[in-house]
């Protein structure tokens, strides 16, 4: 079977409503693909997907739920037509200590942002293989590379999502599909929010945060060029992908990081908006 144009492509994306996912979206749609906005606040998608024009089109999306993602590349096929690139986008985040969370806060995160894109994989890879091409985008975190205080369930499910990817990448090296895995730093959406608010999410600040439509740009940018792995921004982003592999420097660190943030906290709290996220890409 041809494979279809690089500039033309039909493309599932999750946690589409807003953020980071919504930025995608517009980015692809303006690159000329066609793009199917899923996630599990279906208004929302539907009042972007319009924004965007006939290029989207919405459906709500669970991303826990394995039939729901069956009937997501479905509708997707009666839409657009094949699904060509999946990216795993969707995700949630709760911050603060360890002890101070629910056993339902911590297991959450684990389904939505490990499981959860598991059952994409495993209900991509057959449908691509069977058609002989395929491309699986997973939006991950640069906490993949850091153990950082308050942000241990968020950062184990990220640890764990870029195992389980690059070993399916391994699995799967001798077949037709590719795949790409990318790691943002602080990102100006709705989370971001929530991390101001939150005095244990300090680390989250000692960064100066990148907007959704930067990140949406090198996430569509891999549509054509499909690395391995990106980390994002590229220079402090390797800094910290080293860092992250010797616990005792991250235990050294910590404390300038914290420090760091803290200021830049307690400065926006003082003088900046209450809120953080671009409306340009979403909240």
């Amino acid at each position: 079977m041809s494979k279809p144009p690089q500039h033309d492509r039909v493309v599932l994306v999750t946690g589409a409503a807003a953020g980071i996912g919504a930025a995608i979206a517009a980015a692809a749609v303006g690159a000329g693909h066609r793009v199917l906005l899923t996630d599990i606040d279906e208004a929302a998608a539907q009042a972007t997907a319009t924004r965007l024009g006939g290029r989207a089109a919405a459906f709500r999306l669970d991303i826990r739920d394995p039939e729901g993602w069956t009937k997501a590349f479905d509708a997707a096929e009666a839409e657009f037509g094949p699904v060509d690139i999946l990216v795993n986008n969707a995700g949630v985040i709760t911050t603060g200590n360890t002890r101070d969370l629910s056993l339902a806060q911590h297991r959450a995160m684990v389904e939505v942002n490990l499981l959860g894109t598991m059952t994409g994989v495993c209900t991509a890879i057959p449908r691509m293989t069977e058609r002989g091409s395929g491309h699986i985008v997973t939006i991950c975190s640069m906490s993949s590379f850091l153990a950082l205080p308050g942000y241990a369930p968020y950062g184990g499910t990220k640890h764990g999502l870029r195992a389980f990817h690059h070993a399916v990448a391994l699995e799967e090296r001798h077949g037709p599909l590719d795949f790409t895995i990318i790691h943002p730093a602080s990102t100006r959406t709705g989370m971001l929010d929530q991390e101001l608010n939150d005095p244990t999410a300090i680390t989250a600040f000692a960064e100066k945060p990148v907007t959704p439509a930067e990140v949406a740009r090198a996430v569509v940018e891999t549509f054509r060029t499909k690395p391995t792995e990106v980390v994002f921004p590229a220079l402090a982003g390797r800094v910290q992908q080293i860092a992250g592999a010797v616990p005792q420097l991250i235990r050294l660190l910590v404390p300038t990081i914290e420090a760091k943030g803290r200021r830049e906290r307690d400065r926006l709290l003082r003088t900046g908006p209450t809120r953080l996220s671009d409306p340009s890409g979403g909240s």
